[in-house]
């Protein structure tokens, strides 16, 4: 016996979420809650089964037992609460670190992006342009016409995730210092319309 046997009769007894607990990865967590609420012996599937089956011939036992069950379910909801809160906390505190760490390539490859875009991919195509156009080189010219198109949407989006992240590292920043979350432009322009009502 297992505590996924007992999961219909915890359910019957108006205990729904402890009852599905049960069955699941955490059935020992929630059968122990369950067995300290019902009194059983001891926290283990047969204990409590026993227990159970026992308290059904007598209908006050039956209402004790059922009320214990929705103590333990309402215990249940309560850890898992405090579960969920702890990993939110702990979350918060890995990102917070990160936001605030002096790693070099979190720190750098912001600038080396703008750095190599705007001193390196804009000068060379410029040059090989301007080059083209300087001699006259008709195959040059009619190529770079042919791919404008192509190359005004690469260097929009290039710069497009450019001011991306821009924008994001400044928000880092702000958050790292004031150690609240900085809205970003849609949060701004809710906020500036919320402003205008």
């Amino acid at each position: 016996m297992d505590w996924g046997d007992l999961a219909k009769q915890v359910i019957g007894l108006g205990a729904p979420l402890l009852g599905t607990a049960l069955g699941g990865p955490l059935g020992g967590a929630a059968g122990k809650i369950l067995a300290e609420a019902l009194g059983a012996p001891e926290p283990t599937p047969q204990a409590v089964g026993t227990l159970l089956n026992r308290v059904q011939a007598d209908p006050t036992a039956a209402a004790q037992a059922a009320e214990a069950a929705r103590a333990a379910e309402a215990h249940w909801q309560a850890a898992l609460a405090e579960i969920g809160k702890a990993q939110v906390a702990e979350v918060a505190a890995t990102q917070r670190a990160e936001i605030a760490s002096g790693d070099w390539l979190q720190r750098g490859w912001r600038p080396l992006y703008a750095l190599e875009l705007s001193l390196v991919e804009c000068p060379a195509f410029a040059l090989t342009l301007l080059h083209a156009l300087w001699l006259g080189h008709e195959p040059g010219i009619n190529g770079f016409a042919a791919l404008s198109g192509l190359l005004m949407a690469y260097f929009g989006a290039r710069f497009g995730v450019l001011g991306v992240y821009v924008s994001g590292r400044t928000r880092e920043k702000q958050a790292a210092e004031t150690g609240e979350a900085v809205p970003g432009v849609l949060g701004e322009l809710i906020k500036a319309i919320g402003r205008k009502r």
